[in-house]
């Protein structure tokens, strides 16, 4: 005869939510978050809770261990915009980033008047005499040890997506996103720039005689491809990436907009997330000429 009651078999006919057959499940309850961790491990190979399922509740649980300082963009990496930068300017620093929302500062990078968003920068095309002070929202400042619990819940009722990261002594520590958050629990949001993981990187030859190249392509790959030779300066043969040698190259974090001429190919930031180069465009640098003897 067989088993009436099979151990693993999920009731098709069960109609508990899955918040009743987990909490039956875990009936007495741990006592330690890890103990709960370990128990959601236990509920997932018994089919009460699925993988996907089991994943974002212990991202959950460790957010709430989580603080704004653990997440955010620092503050010199903040792409900022300068109330007082002529309008085409600004204009041009917004699509040169491609970010949807901004600080706005005023007589330097500390001074945070409030945020701006790209698309209200439309309005100037219709009513170009609207002075640019009114489309500034009011900033959301946080500080670095408010919990992203919190947090969440703050931008949830204020409806921002956006704020500023203050320390101890009320500076500008960083700023942080409601899409940052959001990621903690789902993990990375991708956008249209990003691709599945690939061990050997990408490139990408498009129709202008340019290329895309993310920033994890090995550095020997990059050579091979272009016919050249990358990575003459000292600590550079440690690297193993594009990415981190243009890093290396330059001596900071690449931002968008910045570029590098090395081994005769313009290195040109496309793209960031998480404080590295995604995506480079490049470009072959054009050889320099050569100066005639009675050239003036």
């Amino acid at each position: 005869m067989s088993d009436p009651n099979p151990a693993h078999a999920p009731d098709k006919d069960d109609k508990r939510t899955l918040l009743q057959r987990l909490v039956e499940f875990l009936h007495p309850g741990p006592e330690t978050t890890d103990e709960l961790i370990a128990t959601l491990a236990d509920a997932e190979d018994n089919a009460v809770i699925h993988t996907d399922s089991r994943v974002m509740l212990e991202r959950v649980l460790q957010m709430a261990e989580m603080t704004a300082a653990d997440i955010l963009v620092a503050a010199p990496r903040m792409d900022v915009l300068d109330i007082d930068t002529e309008r085409e300017q600004l204009v041009d620093q917004v699509i040169r980033t491609a970010h949807s929302r901004f600080p706005v500062v005023q007589g330097g990078r500390e001074n945070i008047i409030g945020i701006l968003l790209a698309k209200d920068l439309l309005k100037l095309q219709r009513a170009p005499e609207l002075n640019l002070r009114t489309l500034v929202r009011p900033a959301l400042f946080v500080p670095e040890n408010k919990d992203l619990q919190a947090l969440l819940r703050e931008f949830r009722a204020t409806r921002n997506h956006m704020a500023i990261v203050v320390d101890e002594f009320g500076r500008t520590a960083g700023l942080v996103t409601f899409e940052d958050v959001i990621e903690q629990i789902v993990g990375e949001i991708e956008d249209e720039f990003d691709t599945e993981d690939d061990p050997e990187g990408d490139i990408f030859a498009l129709a202008d005689d340019t290329w895309r190249v993310s920033g994890d392509t090995p550095i020997e790959r990059v050579q091979e491809e272009f016919d050249c030779h990358l990575g003459n300066s000292e600590g550079a043969e440690q690297l193993d990436t594009i990415g981190g040698l243009i890093a290396h190259e330059m001596g900071h974090a690449p931002r968008r907009g910045e570029s590098l001429v090395l081994g005769g190919l313009h290195f040109a930031v496309l793209h960031n997330k998480g404080g590295a180069v995604r995506w480079f465009k490049v470009t072959r640098a054009p050889e320099p000429v050569a100066t005639g003897a009675g050239q003036v």
